[in-house]
Parts: structure tokens; C-alpha cells; sequence
């Protein structure tokens, strides 16, 4: 199961995360999402646990709890949908065309 985790302190680190769910059973991944271009954390994360069981066990006993001085939010990762990445709308229309100068007459 796919786990987002909001709220977090900018120190904390995704061995930080990974530490904190493994007390509810196997962790297969966990990281915090840094910014591309100043590689500062953004505040959030994945963590991702095998067992569905033990991942609903730490998202019940994680949420609202306190990692790194800060109160985090931790809920089950929905699948990007819309977002600027994954739902780019339409592109442009054609827009203005003189015919006169497209076919070189003035």
C-alpha cells in the first residue's frame, strides 16, 4: 500500500519516515519529496508498506501524531489524476492566419 505523509518537518529525512512505519510492520520504500532545484524537502512523502494490514495499522497510529516537533498527517496515497502533469488540456488553437501573406501577395 502507497501511503502519502504530509505536515513534515523540513529536517526530517526518509530514513526519518521509514523508521517511524517500521514500527508497524515491513517498510518496502519511504521518501521525502525534496524540491528539484534547491533540494530542500517540500513537506511531504511516500512511504510504501507490502502488508495492507500493517499499512492501515500505521497510517491509524501515525496520523495526527508527532514526528520531528511537528504533527503530521498520514493517509492512504490516492493516484495522480488531473494535476499539471497528467492533464495538460487542449492545446492552442490555430489562431489568426492572413491568407494574403501565406500565399506571398501583399
Amino acid at each position: 500500500m502507497n501511503i502519502f505523509v504530509a505536515k513534515l518537518s523540513f529536517n526530517t529525512q526518509s530514513d526519518d519516515l521509514k523508521e517511524a512505519f517500521e514500527a508497524f510492520g515491513s517498510v518496502s520504500s519511504a521518501k521525502v519529496i525534496d524540491d528539484q532545484f534547491t533540494g530542500k524537502s517540500k513537506g511531504f512523502g511516500f512511504v510504501e508498506m507490502d502488508n495492507d494490514d500493517e499499512a492501515r495499522e500505521a497510517i491509524q497510529k501515525l496520523n495526527d501524531s508527532e514526528l520531528d516537533g511537528r504533527t503530521i498527517v498520514v493517509k492512504v496515497a490516492e493516484p495522480r489524476t488531473g494535476g499539471r502533469d497528467n492533464n495538460r488540456g487542449g492545446g492552442g488553437g490555430g489562431g489568426y492566419r492572413d491568407r494574403n501573406r501565406d500565399n506571398n501577395r501583399w
